[in-house]
């Protein structure tokens, strides 16, 4: 998708970031009517990075603290553990969180590399605790910046992980390097016989730095990218597939990599978490301070929020219930923090 194509997708449809207003998003093709704003499911959250869900229960990551957060049904937290071995600095840090069979996976950097590593999630709500950490893979390169750092269990079972090229724009092209990928594991770390590589780990090759993975209802995977200076991406992702990072970026019709279904200039978009809802692709945006969203029956169209001031997303996620919450991203040092800064906000209730 081009660039005043986007803008045109934008102008045809303003959306709020507010109760009720992503339903009639994906409803219509004109501008949605208002609705109030909703009030913050927690606020004073550090540089938080990743939500996941266990029984119900929302677990946040934050980056620089190295701190999993139970959310409380009332908007409390309470600390469950601080991870061992974090290393935060730039980017870096404790990131992303996935659950899997009450065990909670964690993507980290830690001293010298980025690693995945899993624990059992003990007791019940209001007291859960962490059991000890066992290595899921690591040895993924780490710098100050392009960490990727997403996880997540796709309708298979099987965990995938992105990973940023770490600054090394070459290895995105090197099958036998774990950077600039999206990797694909059993939930114990092996990999899987059906992979598109023997005996690696390697799903996808040719990513800057993805930071976005999710599934629709017939399986179909998608991922959101963050390009250089020119283009930021979404991508349809297939078995084996070469996205083209650093010989293309964006949409560049070589037959040799896959182009994204559509892309948007940094300021724009900055893309991090992604989900799939009400018939739609959100993406949280960070430079682009909003939520847009990609009808999964039209690729190529979008319609996007300004947030109402909420500032940086750093991730969107579907509940347990059916609603949909983003998570700001205003602490990180990149951002502008508000009073109550950061905080995880609905737009669609349960």
């Amino acid at each position: 998708m081009t660039r005043n194509r986007a803008r045109q997708a934008s102008a045809a449809a303003s959306v709020l970031v507010l109760a009720g207003a992503l339903a009639a998003c994906s409803a219509t093709s004109g501008a949605p009517a208002s609705a109030p704003a909703t009030e913050a499911i927690v606020q004073g959250l550090d540089a938080p990075w990743s939500i996941a869900f266990h029984d119900g229960t929302a677990l946040v990551s934050e980056r620089d603290s190295a701190r999993i957060v139970e959310i409380g049904d009332d908007g409390s937290t309470r600390e469950v553990a601080v991870i061992d071995g974090v290393v935060p600095g730039g980017e870096g840090g404790l990131l992303g969180l996935a659950v899997h069979d009450d065990e909670l996976f964690a993507y980290l950097t830690a001293d010298g590399e980025n690693r995945v590593e899993r624990r059992e999630i003990r007791g019940e709500p209001g007291a859960l605790t962490l059991g000890d950490a066992t290595v899921v893979i690591d040895g993924i390169p780490a710098a100050r910046t392009h960490n990727g750092g997403r996880l997540a269990f796709g309708p298979d079972g099987m965990l995938y992980v992105t990973t940023g090229d770490a600054g090394d724009r070459d290895s995105a092209q090197d099958l036998d390097a774990l950077s600039g990928k999206i990797l694909r594991l059993t939930p114990d770390g092996a990999v899987p016989d059906d992979n598109p590589f023997a005996g690696s780990p390697v799903y996808t090759s040719g990513h800057r730095n993805p930071q976005g993975i999710a599934w629709d209802a017939d399986g179909t995977m998608y991922a959101s990218e963050f390009g250089q200076d020119t283009w930021d991406e979404l991508n349809v992702i297939e078995p084996g597939g070469d996205y083209g990072w650093p010989e293309v970026e964006g949409i560049a019709g070589d037959e040799r990599y896959i182009d994204p279904v559509q892309q948007w200039t940094p300021d724009e978009a900055s893309p991090s978490g992604i989900a799939v809802a009400g018939g739609s692709i959100l993406i949280a945006n960070l430079r682009g301070e909003r939520l847009r969203m990609v009808p999964l029956d039209d690729l190529s169209t979008s319609t996007e929020s300004d947030t109402g001031g909420l500032g940086r997303l750093r991730d969107v996620v579907v509940t347990p219930g059916g609603g949909v919450w983003v998570l700001t991203n205003n602490t990180d040092g990149r951002g502008t923090p508000r009073d109550g800064d950061d905080r995880i906000v609905p737009v669609l209730q349960d």
